[in-house]
């Protein structure tokens, strides 16, 4: 960790020599530490601690960017004079207003010393756990455990100062046998928190039941969706409709319909980097205060995310506080979701199914038609039958194309208890329950 001192310090070199109209700096710091694991046995430990620099300039309306890991001062000025004869080779943007002004920041506790002190000891002796669990019923854990310390600065030229320390650990398995797989994950700012018996159980268990799974013909079936796959839908709803760039493209499934009912009326989400239910970020990359932003509210569509750039191609919008490092292709994205629960048990979902299918997790899923947030991909890791409210017996996966609205539409229980998961690229947080879906379209099936 560098701290705020020693990060102020280089912020201050780069705005002090810069000759720009506008200058932003952006440092994120990081010391992360990682076990692997596969055949029941640790074959990895990594350590990596780095500091990313990155320098904004502004010159009228042409930006440049350059960045560098070097915090030395000479190497930090050479880089500025990349950005600014970056700057210098650009066309003019005329969409481009300026960068953000100070705003006020609230304050979260998003740090845990016992995360940042984690030793390769410990997280060994927590792997140890599921790897002991997995060879005593003869099948194999693979995995990996993540424990990592953030810094995040940004700071700019009209007087924007923000600093943020961080930790999270994320721990996720994949247990096997020669037939079947089940799976378990966990996120959390201090790894202290973690029950790795309670995982452990929970893959080794999964993978045990699914053995020796049964063809079931594709079609429509109604779907018990435990958080894992209930995730999947929620990230392919934020990746491809609710940010700012695919709404103001027109590729959004928001476009036309903020105000309009575009699922079940149980259903809301939002956006919420200040909720200590989740991994708390209390600015974005711009250094700007990152505000609650409803995108379902009862079913109804409500907005989506912004950061300043796209904020200002449209009139009295503000920013939202969902930048990310630029330049990004993406634009803003959330990184803070929660879908809201209700009031039902996995248990009380496969009660009430007369038949149905339930699934641990998609994977390889990919958009066919964002507009309508048409998703193919496929089953893993616990797949199976479910007849007459109890579960019947393992099936062999299947491959889905499914509008995930459309899917939003057949909600008919959520669950009362919510996992959090890390998402995308490993900056998105996602809150989420159990689903019961009354119906879900499955169009191949497969031999495993």
């Amino acid at each position: 960790m560098l701290g705020e001192s020693r990060i102020k310090q280089i912020t201050e070199t780069i705005l002090g020599r810069s000759t720009a109209d506008q200058t932003e700096v952006v440092v994120l710091a990081n010391d992360t530490y990682l076990t692997r694991f596969a055949n029941s046995t640790i074959h990895q430990n990594v350590a990596e601690t780095n500091t990313e620099v990155r320098i904004r300039v502004v010159l009228g309306q042409r930006l440049g960017i350059a960045t560098t890991n070097n915090v030395e001062s000479d190497p930090l000025v050479e880089a500025l004079e990349r950005a600014l004869a970056v700057a210098g080779l650009q066309p003019e943007n005329p969409d481009f207003q300026s960068l953000p002004g100070p705003m006020p920041i609230s304050k979260v506790a998003g740090f845990s010393e016992s995360t940042a002190s984690y030793t390769p000891a410990q997280r060994a002796q927590g792997v140890g756990t599921i790897c002991q669990m997995a060879r005593a019923e003869g099948v194999v854990a693979s995995g990996a455990f993540t424990t990592a310390a953030f810094e995040l600065a940004v700071a700019n030229s009209l007087g924007t100062l923000a600093y943020y320390p961080t930790t999270y650990a994320d721990f996720n398995t994949v247990v096997m046998s020669d037939t079947s797989a089940g799976y378990a994950s966990a996120l959390t700012m201090d790894a202290g928190d973690l029950d790795f018996e309670t995982l452990g159980r929970e893959a080794v268990n999964k993978c045990l039941r699914s053995q020796n799974p049964r063809p079931l013909p594709p079609g429509e079936y109604s779907v018990i969706l435990e958080p894992y796959a209930v995730q999947d839908l929620v990230q392919m709803l934020a990746w491809t409709g609710l940010g700012a760039v695919a709404f103001q493209e027109g590729r959004s499934f928001m476009v036309g319909r903020i105000g309009q009912r575009i699922v079940d009326p149980r259903v809301s989400l939002w956006d919420d980097g200040l909720d200590p239910a989740g991994l708390p970020w209390p600015f974005d990359f711009e250094g700007m205060p990152k505000q609650r932003v409803d995108f379902i509210e009862g079913g109804v569509a409500r907005g989506v995310v912004y950061d300043s750039y796209r904020a200002g191609k449209e009139e009295g919008r503000v920013t939202t506080g969902h930048a990310l490092p630029a330049p990004s292709a993406y634009g803003p994205m959330p990184t803070n979701t929660f879908l809201a629960p209700g009031g039902a048990t996995v248990e009380e979902m496969i009660a009430s199914t007369k038949r149905g299918v339930y699934i641990t997790r998609f994977w390889y899923t990919r958009p066919v038609e964002p507009a309508r947030v048409v998703i193919t991909g496929m089953t893993r890791d616990g797949t199976f039958l479910v007849e007459n409210g109890e579960i019947a017996h393992p099936v062999k996966n299947l491959r889905f194309t499914q509008s995930y609205l459309e899917a939003l539409n057949q909600v008919s229980m959520i669950g009362r208890d919510r996992k959090l998961l890390l998402g995308m690229a490993d900056i998105a947080r996602d809150s989420v329950p159990a689903l019961k879906l009354d119906r879900f379209s499955f169009t191949g099936a497969t031999e495993f």
